[in-house]
């Protein structure tokens, strides 16, 4: 070889080398669900949440990676002796990703969007409660209640709270513009969404130069993109039985955490026969849970007996209440005049556990002489037919937003349970800041869900992660539903 050559040759390897340092500044996230759109504030949809959340959009208050509310948008609150009224100090310079300022304007502009009549807020009833937003001065705003709410910073920190601007919410669903530490960049539907850092971030600036989520639904092709090395990162990976594989192979890193999202066969509470408690109780009972963990989630996951999460500690285990019984499921339906069964349909939307376990969950009904007929559909699907149309029997999903026990408050939700025993003991949850009388009024809920078998509560959705060893700062644990990328980085 020439010295001419040599010389070229050590210049590859050190373009090479220095191609594969700069590498070191992004990272490919990979997740199964892609989101219907990007506004946050305006869709049911998970998965806006767990690209956007903290990276590009931000609340008042926000979740840390154990489940912690601190400070946001917001450096520091004052509340009223009557709990009534909350003024805001807001963080000084703080930019929108488009130039404009963020100040008080804008947290009233967003409040008052999200508790609007016409709000289209999948969470408007956080807001329910808010009487006025007032503007004291740019860096200074007061939200003012009807009653004392124990949960109101907790509201703030949801996804469906955060900060926009009137400037940019005309395109918020195609470009979104907020406040993170990432800005919004690119969408290649169906492929990916690419973010780029904030050079002008107002808080602690992310470690990351760029960051891609990339949408792979199919159990399969994501095993085969993990181990490729062609992703960095999968959260929510949705092959749990390829885990030990990945764990006896020094090249990554297996992250298995607790999430908020409990998993339950969600009954029409108004179609018939579904509307009979008898029925409900029958469907209940005819459901093995440790068998559908352990064929769709290969053992992970914690079994629940009502809308509550195992790691709360207001939490009550009630899945005795609707302990796997065959017998006493058929002897419910014989009285409830349905000794031969009834026909159903069971909507599964794309996740592993829907798909998997509506299987197992069909044929366990089968058995009793439920004849569940199952319909495979996108999330689109899911959320036009099931969650706003409510045209169905009953449908698997995981609801993972926090704490959100008083969904059953509302009877318009769509598996439309409408109890005023339940509806007043919300308002009083929602009135009660002292934690013991809370636990207590929480621990009654659990109770009334699960004796009016509302829904078949199954599990609690375990957050199973896959990253490359040298990963660093990803959540363990899914307190909401984020893939807060704003301290991860690669370790040196």
């Amino acid at each position: 070889m020439s010295f001419r050559s040599i010389i070229l040759a050590a210049s590859s390897a050190l373009a090479l080398t220095a191609g594969a340092a700069a590498a070191k500044d992004s990272i490919i996230v990979a997740m199964q669900l892609e989101p219907p759109h990007l506004d946050p504030t305006s869709a049911a949809a998970g998965a806006i949440d767990s690209v956007l959340y903290s990276n590009v959009f931000e609340g008042l208050t926000r979740f840390m990676g154990d489940g912690a509310v601190v400070p946001g948008l917001a450096e520091s609150w004052e509340i009223s002796s009557d709990g009534l009224t909350y003024t805001f100090k807001l963080h000084s310079d703080v930019m929108f990703h488009d130039g404009t300022a963020m100040d008080s304007e804008d947290v009233k502009f967003s409040l008052d969007r999200a508790r609007a009549e016409d709000s289209t807020n999948a969470q408007k009833a956080l807001f329910a409660g808010i009487t006025d937003v007032s503007v004291v001065d740019p860096q200074t705003v007061t939200v003012t209640l009807a009653e004392p709410n124990g949960n109101f910073l907790f509201n703030l920190a949801w996804g469906d709270a955060v900060i926009v601007a009137p400037e940019s919410i005309d395109d918020i669903k195609t470009n979104p513009v907020g406040t993170g530490a990432f800005k919004f960049a690119n969408w290649v539907q169906g492929d990916k969404i690419e973010l780029a850092k904030n050079g002008d971030y107002w808080g602690t600036p992310a470690v990351l130069n760029s960051a891609t989520f990339k949408f792979i639904s199919d159990p399969t092709a994501a095993f085969a993109a993990v181990m490729a090395e062609d992703v960095d990162v999968f959260s929510g990976f949705p092959a749990p039985e390829n885990l030990p594989q990945f764990e006896a192979d020094p090249r990554f890193q297996v992250l298995v955490g607790s999430t908020e999202g409990e998993t339950i066969l969600s009954t029409n509470n108004q179609q018939p026969p579904f509307d009979d408690v008898r029925i409900r109780q029958a469907v209940a009972h005819a459901i093995d849970r440790q068998a559908i963990i352990d064929g769709a989630m290969f053992g992970y996951g914690t079994p629940i007996g009502s809308h509550f999460a195992p790691h709360n500690p207001a939490y009550v285990d009630l899945t005795g209440n609707s302990a796997y019984d065959p017998a006493k499921a058929k002897a419910l339906l014989a009285e409830a005049g349905m000794a031969d069964g009834f026909e159903t349909t069971l909507h599964l939307p794309p996740p592993s556990y829907a798909r998997r376990g509506g299987e197992i969950i069909a044929a366990q009904l089968a058995q009793v002489g439920i004849k569940a007929e199952i319909i495979n559909v996108e999330w689109a699907q899911w959320l036009e037919t099931v969650f706003r149309g409510k045209d169905f029997g009953l449908t698997i999903v995981s609801h993972t937003e926090p704490m959100d026990i008083n969904i059953y408050a509302r009877p318009d939700y769509y598996f439309q349970y409408d109890n005023k025993g339940f509806q007043e003991l919300m308002t009083g949850l929602n009135a009660t800041t002292d934690p013991g009388k809370r636990i207590d009024l929480m621990q009654q809920a659990q109770t009334i869900l699960s004796e009016d078998y509302v829904n078949g509560y199954l599990f609690q959705l375990a957050q199973l992660s896959v990253a490359k060893a040298d990963v660093q700062g990803l959540w363990t644990n899914a307190p909401t539903q984020a893939t807060d990328l704003t301290a991860v980085s690669w370790a040196k």
